[in-house]
């Protein structure tokens, strides 16, 4: 375990790091985000990502899984004043022993695997960071093998989405589309070979009720936006728009919750068909 780098002052690259919270295009052209906490560092790796660089507390006693992961990834490990890592891990109590940076994989579609018991999610135009992680949660809890977030959105590698998505971003591919038109490209590509993938968009104007309609078969499954709901493109290129019904004062659910349910309702069905996917 060789430490190449010690940051004690807030210099360049200290500066640097910081612009992976806060920095959208600065974290796109570095190619890089930051990741904290045992279960989603770890589920990275798990799942193969690359870890670019360690940061780990300097004068601390490490877990045995830090120093493990020091030891492992062949990351370059950075050492940094207590202080400055938990400001980079926006933590108050200052209680960090390691963050990690993470290479960004390609937004490329060709990493959406379709299949037979394929169930996917489109959330269309999403302003929460929050909710993207939020919903990468559900559809990884509820057997769904993609997140693709459309049009002008937030970011799923903010530190908000990363956090919400407590590791399942690093389990379900999520890529980032710049509209529609290229994910049905990709959607009449798996029909051109054979897939009979169904696009079902969720709005609560929908024709029936999401446990009325069969979620069986390959899905692709579109979220609205927190505010507006889906786009009339994305509506028109529905093949079916399925409702969740509701009582109470209520006029609409939080775009990940909606998510949920329904993501919810393909799994019971699924399971009950003996498909769970």
């Amino acid at each position: 375990m060789v430490t190449t780098l010690r940051i004690t002052t807030r210099n360049a690259r200290f500066q640097q790091l910081g612009t992976l919270l806060t920095n959208r295009t600065k974290r796109g052209r570095a190619g890089e985000f930051l990741v904290q906490g045992v279960r989603p560092i770890s589920m990275a790796v798990e799942h193969g990502w690359t870890v670019r660089t360690l940061l780990y507390d300097a004068e601390a006693r490490l877990s045995d899984w830090a120093q493990g992961l020091l030891r492992s990834t062949g990351a370059e490990l950075v050492a940094m004043a207590p202080a400055l890592l938990a400001e980079l891990a926006e933590k108050q109590d200052g209680t960090v022993e390691l963050l990690a940076v993470v290479e960004m994989p390609p937004d490329d579609l060709s990493r959406v695997a379709a299949g037979p018991s394929f169930l996917g999610v489109v959330f269309d135009r999403p302003t929460q960071p929050g909710n993207i992680g939020a919903i990468a949660r559900s559809a990884d809890a509820f057997g769904a093998q993609a997140l693709i977030t459309t049009g002008h959105a937030a970011d799923a590698y903010d530190p908000r989405s990363v956090r919400a998505s407590t590791g399942s971003l690093f389990a379900v591919p999520v890529v980032r589309s710049p509209s529609h038109r290229e994910v049905m490209t990709w959607v009449q590509a798996q029909r051109d070979a054979g897939l009979p993938l169904v696009v079902v968009a969720t709005d609560e104007h929908g024709d029936l009720d999401a446990a009325d309609h069969d979620l069986t078969a390959p899905t692709l499954l579109l979220t609205g936006n927190e505010t507006a709901g889906l786009s009339r493109a994305w509506l028109d290129a529905a093949d079916v728009v399925v409702r969740i019904p509701m009582a109470g004062s209520a006029s609409s659910l939080n775009a990940s919750n909606a998510a949920a349910i329904v993501l919810y309702e393909a799994h019971r069905q699924r399971a009950a068909a003996g498909r769970p996917g």
